[in-house]
């Protein structure tokens, strides 16, 4: 069943062609080449604080993640290269705009276009669109072009007007040791406000599902409604939460002098349930770490687990402790020394988005409990439940994209007095996923199902031709045919999210809802009297094994998705029972 479902997927990646026009005209103007769309490492310059925070931002990893690249490929396979630009162009939108082909591996793209959501993507985007599905369009030109953001850079005429004494040119004529900057910046509301961010966080394809449903559940929100925006909690001085405003600083540093310190400072952070699986020499974006130097494809052959270019590594080396047989790249011991003082500054910048990560799960979140119901007795069946709550104003708990992610479940154990874990619910099965409908395991009969199950991930249910709904991966119905396909609606499904066949299952909390979890542990195994404990917490996992497996991601993937799976709310609760 499990390998059946894997096979027939063709029909709504095939669709997702309808929406796949690229915004790709402006490769066609005369001169619309790489250097016509600056990279962030030009506005590091002058902005070293914003580059800082977004190196290591979930913009800019959207073109380097190993998944996504992955799934992009799997689904234009399975759909014979029909989707075109409809992914890349919210995830690699230069490079969309360079017309850069949508299967080039990274090392073939522009170095701007590795930046993934860089700056440009954002602050040269001036016009109000009212779109989803990632139409939206970046200015090219120069470094030297107007850009736009939330104030108009009112300090950045005096800056001009004093252009050696800043060190600064607005032009290509000026002195080639001064920094190039752009000769103004307008003031556009629009990338201050939540309609600013719908067109790549509402995502919709022809059969009418969404697969990416941020906008819905925010507009249905009580931060909408209060008028909260999404810069708000997002690029705030504590993220997940609007109550503490916004940061303070300078808005640029120019000549090593600040300018207009004390200002509104908007974190570009963006700090979210979303993590690192690429290797931590090519991401985070770092400013000393040149694609010229060291390309892509050269890091990929870097072992940084085996910590090259290291002390304690390179002593070995040299104390014949240890002979490795090093790709012709990383021959030169200097050369590895300083990508792994690149490694160790990367991991380091990791570590602190790992911790704010955990900072808003729990900021965002609460379990309450547990309540017994009954009286705790040995021989008898022991029902308890726990309370968990989305205390997000702004959207559901998980909020995310595909069905197929993101994971948040719940974790409990009951322990007996001899300390014996006799009962357990959102438990992994040998691959590391839940025992749902699609771990393996059930599927191949090694392990009962976990009928408790608590499990907060989206699903998709498809209609088939013969038998009942089915629980999907992605959404594909199934048809008597070899070849499956989606029958044409009778109806305008793609403003209702509801076409014939296919239909999202929100397993997740609405904001600043709730949802009770419930428990039933067999009487059989409540054998003896004493104190029991109870131990729970809640967990979080960007993509489930099963899919990563389905989309053919490497055991290396695999190992770094499992490795940063992450608990909170964990405590235990001790009580007796007679």
């Amino acid at each position: 069943m499990h390998v059946r479902r894997c096979r027939f997927l063709t029909a709504i990646i095939a669709s997702l062609c309808v929406s796949s026009m690229a915004f790709a005209d402006d490769a066609c103007i005369l001169g619309n080449t790489p250097d016509m769309y600056p990279s962030a490492r030009e506005c590091a310059q002058c902005h070293p604080t914003i580059y800082e925070e977004w190196s290591s931002s979930a913009h800019a990893y959207s073109a380097i993640s190993p998944m996504f690249h992955r799934f992009e490929q799997a689904i234009n396979d399975l759909a014979s290269g029909t989707i075109g630009a409809f992914c890349v162009r919210c995830h690699i939108p230069v490079g969309t705009s360079l017309d850069e082909p949508r299967h080039a591996p990274l090392w073939e793209r522009s170095a701007v276009s590795v930046e993934g959501v860089t700056c440009i993507a954002c602050h040269r985007v001036d016009e109000a669109y009212q779109k989803v599905n990632g139409e939206r369009r970046i200015n090219p030109g120069p470094i030297y072009d107007p850009v736009v953001g939330g104030t108009g850079a009112p300090t950045l005429e005096e800056i001009l007007n004093n252009k050696d004494e800043y060190n600064v040119k607005d032009s290509p004529d000026g002195p080639e040791s001064h920094t190039s900057i752009h000769k103004s910046a307008h003031k556009f509301d629009r990338i201050t406000e939540s309609e600013f961010c719908m067109p790549c966080h509402q995502v919709a394809v022809h059969p009418g599902i969404k697969l990416e449903v941020v906008w819905d559940q925010y507009r249905a929100s009580p931060a909408h409604a209060q008028g909260i925006s999404c810069q708000d909690c997002h690029m705030g001085a504590t993220p997940g939460t609007y109550e503490d405003g916004y940061l303070t600083d300078a808005r640029a540093i120019v000549n090593g002098k600040e300018i207009s310190p004390g200002s509104k400072h908007a974190d570009h952070t963006m700090v979210g349930p979303g993590y690192s699986i690429a290797h931590p020499g090519i991401y985070p974006h770092n400013v000393r770490n040149d694609p010229a130097v060291i390309s892509i494809k050269e890091w990929m052959a870097f072992d940084w687990r085996a910590a090259w270019g290291s002390n304690d590594f390179e002593t070995k080396i040299q104390d014949g402790s240890i002979d490795v047989e090093f790709p012709e790249f990383w021959t030169d011991p200097r050369k590895r020394a300083a990508a792994w003082a690149i490694v160790e500054e990367n991991q380091a910048k990791l570590a602190v988005r790992y911790e704010r990560r955990h900072a808003i799960m729990e900021i965002g979140s609460q379990v309450d409990g547990p309540w017994f119901g009954g009286e705790k007795r040995a021989g008898e069946k022991l029902t308890f439940k726990y309370k968990v709550s989305n205390l997000d104003p702004g959207h559901n708990f998980p909020s995310g994209s595909l069905g197929a992610q993101p994971e948040i479940w719940l974790n409990v154990a009951l322990i007996d007095p001899d300390g014996n874990n006799i009962w357990e619910s959102g438990h992994l099965d040998s691959y590391g996923d839940m025992v749902d409908l699609h771990s393996r395991d059930y599927l191949d009969g090694k392990i009962e199902l976990d009928n408790q199950l608590f499990n907060l991930q989206t699903k998709f249910l498809t209609t088939n031709l013969k038998g009942t709904d089915r629980e999907m991966y992605l959404p594909v119905p199934f048809d008597a045919d070899q070849l499956p396909f989606i029958r044409p609606p009778g109806q305008p499904v793609s403003l209702l999210n509801h076409p014939p066949t296919i239909r999202m299952e929100q397993r997740s909390i609405p904001p600043l809802g709730y949802k009770w979890a419930k428990y039933s542990v067999p009487a059989k195994l409540i054998t003896k009297p004493g104190t029991y404990r109870l131990a729970v917490r809640l967990r979080s996992r960007a993509e489930p094994m099963y899919f990563m497996s389905f989309v053919g991601a490497t055991q290396e993937m695999m190992h770094r998705m499992n490795e940063q799976l992450m608990d909170f709310h964990a405590y235990t609760v001790e009580f007796n029972i007679q």
